[in-house]
């Protein structure tokens, strides 16, 4: 696994040298652009359409549109001076429950390893988070961008989770429409709640799969071979249905095996008491 930061993370007066690696990986199918007529690779140039030329890499400069149309360029040398641009630390800067973030904060996962010499405080400052309950809240440049993020212990692992600022959450107040509160009868309130409960469990991601991409590999692999691809029937769209009656069909559907077994035993005995009885 390639490395793609070196730095410390800043404890105190402690440093606890560090080396950053990419935590996960999105495992999307990709396409390459092809023209019909002979599928090529479809080329994306860099051009400049005001001097019909293309631009090489060395003529290219980054600028931010300040009005329409209008830019101002930022030079390489204006951002060595700004706070953080060279700075490798992970600096510390609170420590706080993990139950207090919610996960609308969370953008994106590496593991820190420590770098030779730093086992001794990488492992202190582990076990000390682990006994207190607490994850770090820490402030990092990553590829000339400043982040927020939380480092925590993952499987015997400090991990860091890059974060959004607070200005970088979307307010809910700008939905249009919003959120209306329609009213609830109790007993769709209860039905409900019956059924949130009838599908907890424990969360095992293994059980959780990319069943769509497993279908497009099937199609690919088809094609590749020269196989027709079976086009399947698209689902029929039921009907509407009442709330109460989805509610009470779900809760049949989900009802656990055990509690199926005993409802039907105990409807058996009452017939059989019914029977004597008459």
């Amino acid at each position: 696994m390639r490395t793609l930061w070196k730095g410390a993370i800043s404890f105190g007066l402690v440093n606890v040298p560090v080396k950053m690696y990419t935590a996960t990986e999105r495992k999307n199918i990709h396409f390459n652009y092809l023209h019909s007529t002979c599928k090529t690779p479809v080329q994306y140039r860099k051009f400049c359409p005001r001097c019909n030329t293309e631009v090489k890499q060395e003529e290219i400069v980054r600028g931010y549109e300040y009005e329409r149309g209008r830019y101002v360029i930022i030079r390489d040398e204006d951002l060595e001076f700004l706070p953080g641009e060279k700075n490798k630390t992970l600096d510390i800067l609170d420590f706080v429950d993990l139950a207090e973030i919610d996960p609308v904060y969370f953008d994106k996962s590496y593991y820190l390893e420590p770098s030779p010499g730093g086992e001794k405080a990488y492992t202190l400052l582990k076990k000390a988070m682990t006994e207190t309950g607490k994850i770090a809240i820490a402030r990092v440049m990553i590829r000339s961008k400043s982040a927020l993020a939380c480092i925590r212990v993952y499987n015997n692992l400090l991990t860091l989770e890059t974060m959004y600022y607070p200005d970088e959450i979307r307010a809910v107040e700008t939905l249009s429409a919003g959120v209306k509160e329609a009213a609830l009868h109790p007993n769709e309130i209860s039905m409900a709640k019956s059924l949130i409960e009838n599908l907890s469990t424990s969360f095992a991601p293994e059980k959780y799969t990319d069943e769509y991409r497993a279908k497009l590999m099937e199609v690919i692999q088809a094609k590749v071979a020269g196989e027709e691809v079976a086009v399947a029937t698209p689902p029929e769209i039921g009907k509407v249905v009442d709330l109460m009656d989805a509610l009470r069909a779900s809760l049949e559907a989900t009802e656990k095996p055990e509690k199926t077994k005993t409802a039907k035993n105990a409807k058996t005995a009452k017939n059989g008491r019914k029977k004597r009885t008459g």
